[in-house]
């Protein structure tokens, strides 16, 4: 159903998910287009970004960095929109800017969340590449890592929005970059065309080994992005004063219930104190005051000279991103996920 221009469809938190969301842990609804108090714009959503982040929005107690998602409001999510009606007079109709809209067509704003963009030839850049994804690789590999020249990085979804950047960085860098992602198709892109030097399919029960195999000097730095049986074969092959950077925990979103098996935490614990290992959360909010200016000039610059690649996986119609969502939260995204809301 396309875009209207009198009614705003918006999708909301309808249940709250056990495990894996399910289609019916969300709805459509239609309201009308909100107008524009003093001092605020009407946005008209174009592009929307869906993260794994979300996920855990959508539980009861959400965690420390983002308030929960309460039932039947809309969905949060990043979107690149269009200035459509202002009464702000920092920003102009017709002006293209990065907001917090969410799930929806239309939304208002103070002004006070919204980022101008300029003109973009692919706006849609700026929820991935150019955006919060790859500034989340940047902070959490170059401040946080800190790759030397001659060390072995791995990271882990090696194709996705965040993992995909950070392989291509500990390469600018003078790193080795040992990539984990799922199936053979990513694993091969990995290496052809984003640079890796090796890349390991997640899903084969040799895991473990192979990447004993593929880092036989160890591992110094690890960007954590998965957890699950990912960290437990990377786990035993850090190094003394290995850095690793924790941005998330994919395999363990839809948990409902403890895991089963043996309790890794003091084996994870002594790890840690015997190798002195750092261990550092990234909350991606945390960073924008001091470093996005710094990211946007020299990721623009990357980009433009080819040395950064970046890959879109884009689907079109706003009715689509619950099955999207679903999808990504399984691995089935290839790049970083983005909806096409409405053409521009």
């Amino acid at each position: 159903m396309p875009q209207s221009d009198t009614g705003n469809r918006r999708i909301v938190l309808a249940a709250r998910p056990r495990g894996l969301p399910t289609p019916r842990d969300f709805r459509i609804e239609e309201t009308s287009v909100p107008t524009p108090s003093e001092g605020q714009v009407l946005l008209r959503t174009l592009y929307l970004s869906l993260d794994p982040y979300m996920r855990e929005l959508m539980n009861d107690v959400g965690p420390a960095y983002a308030p929960s998602v309460p039932l039947g409001e809309t969905m949060a999510g990043g979107t690149v929109s269009r200035v459509v009606a202002s009464k702000n007079p920092r920003f102009r109709v017709g002006e293209l800017v990065l907001s917090r809209a969410g799930w929806q067509d239309y939304a208002v704003s103070d002004g006070e969340d919204l980022v101008p963009l300029g003109e973009m030839a692919r706006p849609s850049l700026a929820l991935g590449g150019l955006g919060m994804p790859a500034f989340t690789a940047y902070v959490g590999l170059l401040d946080m890592g800190q790759p030397k020249p001659g060390e072995t990085v791995v990271v882990g979804a090696a194709t996705g929005a965040v993992g995909a950047v950070v392989g291509q960085l500990a390469r600018l860098k003078g790193a080795r970059v040992v990539g984990i992602a799922g199936g053979p198709d990513k694993c091969r892109y990995a290496v052809e065309e984003l640079g890796f030097d090796v890349c390991l399919d997640r899903h084969d029960s040799r895991l473990a080994q192979q990447l004993a195999d593929a880092c036989p000097d160890g591992i110094h730095v690890y960007f954590e992005n998965v957890g699950g049986v990912v960290f437990d074969a990377v786990l035993p092959l850090l190094n003394i004063g290995a850095r690793v950077t924790v941005c998330g925990v994919i395999a363990h979103y839809n948990d409902d219930a403890p895991a089963s098996g043996p309790d890794r935490l003091p084996k994870t614990m002594s790890t840690v104190l015997q190798k002195r290992i750092r261990m550092q959360g990234l909350v991606i909010l945390d960073h924008y005051a001091d470093r996005y200016d710094a990211f946007r000039r020299d990721m623009g610059e990357w980009v433009d000279a080819g040395r950064v690649k970046l890959r879109e996986d884009q689907v079109d119609g706003l009715e689509s991103a619950p099955e999207a969502f679903i999808g990504l939260l399984q691995g089935r995204n290839f790049g970083k996920l983005v909806v096409r809301v409405a053409g521009d």
